[in-house]
C-alpha cells in the first residue's frame, strides 16, 4: 500500500467514514457537529483533500456524492504504527514500551494486557 499521509483533522473525517460509509458530505458534517466546531466548508475541504490523496473514493448519488474510505482502517493503523516505531524508536518495540514505562503512567489494566500479549507470543513460539 502506498503511504498516505493523513493529518489529525483529516483523521477525524476518516474515523467517521471508517465507522459508517458511504456517507454524503452533509452526513459527515452532521457526524462531526457534536465533536468539533468546524464549519461545513472546512469539512468539505478535508473531504476533497482526502480524495486527492487517494484516502477516499466517491460516487455520484443524484445531486450529491457519497464518500467511502479507499484504505482500510487496519492498514492505515499498521502503516502509521510502523512509521512511528521506525522514526522514534529505531524500528524496535521494546524501547517504545520502555519509554511509556518511564514517562507515562501505565495502568494495571495496561500492564495486564501487555503480560497477556507476551504470554500469547510465547505460546505461539512454543507451538502451543
Amino acid at each position: 500500500m502506498p503511504r498516505i499521509t493523513i493529518s489529525e483533522a483529516e483523521s477525524r473525517v476518516m474515523h467517521v467514514l471508517w465507522s459508517q460509509s458511504p456517507l454524503s458530505a452533509d452526513d459527515v458534517v452532521a457526524a462531526l457537529a457534536d465533536h468539533t466546531d468546524w464549519h461545513d466548508k472546512t469539512i468539505r475541504t478535508l473531504l476533497n483533500r482526502l480524495l486527492r490523496k487517494g484516502a477516499l473514493t466517491h460516487e455520484r448519488d443524484g445531486r450529491r456524492y457519497l464518500y467511502r474510505p479507499a484504505v482500510r482502517r487496519e492498514d492505515y493503523v499498521s502503516q502509521e504504527s510502523r512509521s512511528l516505531i521506525d522514526r522514534l524508536f529505531g524500528g524496535r518495540v521494546a524501547p517504545m514500551l520502555a519509554h511509556f514505562r518511564e514517562h507515562e503512567a501505565l495502568s494495571d489494566d495496561d500492564i495486564a494486557a501487555l503480560r497477556k500479549l507476551l504470554d500469547d507470543i510465547d505460546r505461539e513460539e512454543d507451538g502451543a
